[in-house]
């Protein structure tokens, strides 16, 4: 995931700055500290573009089914006209129906089923990547600002 990667080059970004002597300040490079914050800022747009491509994608495969299941309950029918010379016949054709109905509906709903586990199994991952990259980043500014407010000893003096 990019978001990650990005959390990582950041934190490797702090980490190889210099520490200022008797201080717990650290000089970074702030253009590539600003560079790596307006790749973040294209990347979250990105990630939240395919969590709604997944949705997406969700959609068209619940619509796929059940126009499947609607050509298959079809087809049943066409087969069930062409069965009626007679009453045996019919008897036939109309259970044979039911049964095609019957297991066009069960393939329809595991279809469902299965699109549905993916995409939650998908934006799952992608919550908890989320939040893994929303707390990183929160503990990483709530660090900079304890940073920031902590007096220098140039201004203790």
């Amino acid at each position: 995931m990019e978001m990650l990667t990005l959390v990582d080059r950041l934190e490797a970004l702090v980490n190889q700055g210099w520490r200022l002597p008797f201080s717990v300040k650290t000089v970074i490079n702030e253009n590539q500290f600003f560079e790596i914050i307006d790749q973040m800022r294209v990347a979250i747009p990105q990630e939240i573009k395919q969590a709604n491509e997944l949705m997406a994608e969700k959609e068209r495969v619940l619509s796929s089914a059940a126009d499947e299941a609607e050509r298959t309950i079809e087809l049943a029918r066409e087969h069930a006209a062409h069965l009626v010379d007679d009453h045996d016949v019919i008897s036939a054709a109309q259970a044979e129906a039911e049964g095609i109905k019957a297991q066009a509906r069960r393939e329809a709903a595991e279809t469902v089923r299965g699109a549905d586990e993916y995409a939650l199994g998908v934006l799952s991952d992608l919550e908890s990547n989320l939040a893994a990259l929303l707390q990183t980043t929160a503990n990483g500014l709530a660090k900079l600002k304890r940073v920031r407010a902590r007096p220098s000893p140039e201004r203790q003096e």
